[in-house]
């Protein structure tokens, strides 16, 4: 009696790495993009919550001028310069996030928003969204 040996196939094995290769191909990106998409979420975050000090500061105060708005989260300023309040005036100002780094090809590019409320990116307006 002859013992057949048990295993796989080398074309079996190309077959699994092929794959392999193909699905690595389609998550790799999309979870890249789903980590710059959280990145740009907290850098929102820390821009409204900069927002509500301003106008905190404002209804103490009825200025803009002095305000100076709470730093953000090292996870938030790790992947984006959050500048300080721009065309900063007794009734006006902006705030502004820029990515750096790893989140520097964000599709989104720079958020701002300012003291009307009105919220922009370098990449369009569903980038707020």
């Amino acid at each position: 009696m002859k013992q057949r040996q048990a295993g796989f196939t080398l074309i079996e094995l190309m077959i699994v790495v092929t794959i392999i290769g193909i699905l690595a191909a389609v998550v790799f990106p999309a979870y890249q993009e789903h980590v710059r998409s959280a990145r740009r979420t907290a850098a929102m975050g820390c821009l409204m919550e900069r927002t509500h000090f301003m106008e905190r500061f404002y209804s103490a105060n009825m200025t803009y001028v002095g305000a100076a708005p709470p730093a953000c989260p090292g996870e938030v300023t790790q992947f984006y310069n959050i500048a300080d309040p721009a065309n900063l005036t007794a009734t006006t100002y902006t705030l502004a996030a820029n990515p750096i780094g790893a989140q520097a090809g964000d599709r989104c590019g720079n958020l701002s928003v300012n003291e009307t409320g009105n919220r922009q990116a370098a990449g369009g307006a569903n980038c707020w969204q």
